[in-house]
């Protein structure tokens, strides 16, 4: 019995000892679903750069679910990661949980989507969004000859993104008269609803010219809505440069996106959580952003994977 309990006493100290260990070397990665080519790209650059700076990996997924991002966050406290790359599900509904990892020593790495506090997060690192959309408007509006009616599929309504994306383009938009819009609704970032909140609207304006999107997914759903309907002739400007849109531009379907350097948004967050857990800080600031490039027929080929190619 006395070795019994001797042995067991061994193995909880080993698995306990293994336990510390795999926390001291643990990045947690947490993003929006897979699904979306986007997310996947930052998901997949920051493993890659993780693992290759020696650090296991978490990747996990909150399906832009707040309590399920919350549990995740209570899965990486636990595990005892050194640090967490994230890519949140709401910039209200994140503060909870990233107050709770900074309580316990872990600092939290933003990707693509702000948070509406500065000093929890060591770093935010996100697309130029504003900057972006205003190239998009601009292209739109060259696209629709500066007149037409058009309808505009914004993102989730509880992500910055959304509202700072939809500003952009009306910032521009807004100062040409004879452009008309005649819808604007939600799609959620999803192609699914895209197609389907398309599909309702061509009904209701049968002679739309344009439809502006604030994602690529929301472009695609929007111009398969568009083809099925017989009005692939409908101008479609995107955002994000997914591969998918690429190929529809070179294919002559949607004319334009806008890119946003998901993947290697992805890597410096991971570079920088590494030299905060070496370092004590990274020397850069908390928010930075990146700006983003027009793409549409000249230089699409070059657009791989959310980067652009020599």
């Amino acid at each position: 019995m006395k070795r019994l309990i001797a042995f067991a006493a061994v193995l909880c100290l080993l698995l306990t000892v293994s336990a510390a260990f795999a926390g001291d070397k643990l990045m947690v990665i947490i993003t929006p679903s897979h699904d979306n080519p986007f997310f996947k790209s930052e998901a997949v650059g920051a493993e890659k750069k993780a693992k290759e700076l020696g650090y296991d990996t978490l990747v996990l997924v909150h399906d832009d679910d707040a309590n399920k991002q919350s549990e995740l966050f209570d899965t990486a406290i636990a595990r005892g990661a050194k640090a967490i790359i994230l890519d949140n599900a709401g910039a209200d509904a994140t503060i909870a949980p990233m107050k709770r990892a900074k309580k316990a020593g872990i600092p939290s790495f933003l990707i693509d989507r702000e948070v509406n506090v500065t000093g929890l997060a060591v770093a935010q690192i996100v697309s130029n969004n504003y900057q972006g959309a205003k190239l998009g408007g601009e292209e739109f509006v060259k696209l629709m000859g500066e007149k037409g009616t058009y309808v505009e599929l914004v993102g989730r309504e509880s992500d910055t993104n959304a509202g700072i994306r939809s500003q952009g383009y009306h910032d521009v938009i807004d100062q040409y008269p004879d452009l008309k819009m005649v819808a604007r609704q939600s799609a959620n970032w999803s192609q699914p609803e895209a197609y389907e909140k398309m599909e309702s609207i061509i009904q209701a304006n049968p002679d739309i010219k344009g439809v502006i999107c604030g994602n690529d997914t929301m472009a695609m759903g929007a111009m398969a809505a568009l083809k099925a309907a017989g009005k692939g002739n409908v101008i479609v400007v995107g955002f994000d440069g997914s591969n998918d849109v690429r190929d529809s531009i070179l294919a002559g379907g949607i004319k334009a996106t806008v890119l946003q350097p998901a993947y290697r948004i992805a890597q410096m967050a991971v570079e920088q959580a590494d030299a905060y857990v070496k370092n004590g800080k990274t020397n850069l600031p908390e928010k930075q952003l990146m700006d983003c490039v027009l793409i549409n027929k000249d230089n699409a080929r070059k657009l791989e994977t959310f980067a652009m190619q020599d």
